[in-house]
């Protein structure tokens, strides 16, 4: 993010904080912290942030919490390739192997070779 976005952000900020800061001191320091952020996600932060807090957002809000958005959209990425592998395997038709039922039940049961 570049620091016309920043500014940018910060005017969305401060037409719902009018408390908050946006001297050109501030915008340095959060361009700073920002410079690898993609602004468009830092924008959906702050707008989400906007709606439900009553303080102006500090760098780590506009970021958001990156590792819980990794691990969200990896969880989204294990749930799609989940949900294809199960349409593929609801159009097999071929049978399971011999013994398939028998080996599970045994196992369940802690059968002997389980």
């Amino acid at each position: 993010m570049n620091k016309l976005q920043v500014i940018d952000l910060f005017g969305i900020i401060k037409r719902s904080y009018p408390g908050f800061d946006a001297s050109p001191q501030n915008v340095e320091h959060y361009s700073k912290y920002l410079q690898d952020f993609p602004y468009e996600t830092a924008y959906e932060n702050v707008e989400k942030y906007i709606l439900s807090e009553r303080f102006a957002p500090t760098i780590a809000d506009i970021r958001g919490k990156l590792g819980d958005q990794m691990d969200s959209q990896r969880s989204k990425e294990a749930a799609a390739a989940h949900i294809a592998n199960l349409e593929v395997w609801g159009t097999d038709s071929t049978p399971p192997p011999a013994n398939y039922w028998e080996r599970g039940r045994q196992l369940l049961r802690g059968g002997a070779n389980a």
